[in-house]
């Protein structure tokens, strides 16, 4: 994950992750990928997340948002594009992780396999980060980023890419642990 050396990396409040790809070849299977976060309180800032967000569900109190949904990568720009509110967050969460998972659906997909992909992690208009998933090519999940809040109520964001292995259900309840279960990188 390349990271811009003016990057002010603490006090972040509302942060947009961008992802974009390429679509399918004409008669392959659709390349769908899926941004997924998952928050996590300080009684338990790794393993299982409290709760996720992804394309089919939501935060309960609507800090945490999928503002674009795509399913095959169609369109020009990013493909899907999610907003989080740290500043809004509930004081017990501590961490939170974010993710982009391929849908396996019609065989193994991974990152080398998908034409034009990109994260490109911000707030407002400082990139905190970007990344083209060249890294993680083998793998069909990775963590894009990782946000954690320090006991005076800072959050801090933490550059870095992590492949997995799996499919999206398995992605999003190991994303969060300490342990190299699915983990790749």
């Amino acid at each position: 994950m390349s990271t811009p050396s003016s990057n002010p990396n603490k006090d972040i409040e509302k942060v947009e992750v961008r992802l974009k790809w390429d679509p399918s070849e004409f008669g392959e299977s659709p390349n769908d990928l899926d941004i997924i976060a998952g928050t996590y309180v300080a009684d338990a800032p790794f393993g299982a997340p409290d709760y996720l967000v992804h394309f089919d569900s939501r935060s309960p109190d609507g800090t945490i948002t999928l503002n674009r949904d795509s399913r095959t990568g169609q369109g020009l720009g990013f493909d899907e594009v999610m907003t989080l509110e740290l500043d809004r967050l509930a004081e017990r969460y501590v961490r939170v992780l974010v993710g982009v998972a391929i849908q396996q659906r019609d065989g193994r997909k991974t990152f080398g396999g998908v034409a034009g992909t990109g994260v490109q992690i911000r707030e407002g208009y400082t990139e905190l980060g970007r990344d083209d998933f060249s890294g993680v090519a083998s793998a069909t999940a990775a963590v894009v980023a990782e946000f954690t809040r320090d006991g005076s109520g800072i959050w801090t964001f933490h550059p870095g890419l992590r492949g997995f292995e799996g499919d999206p259900g398995t992605f999003a309840a190991e994303m969060g642990g300490e342990g190299p279960s699915g983990r790749l990188t």
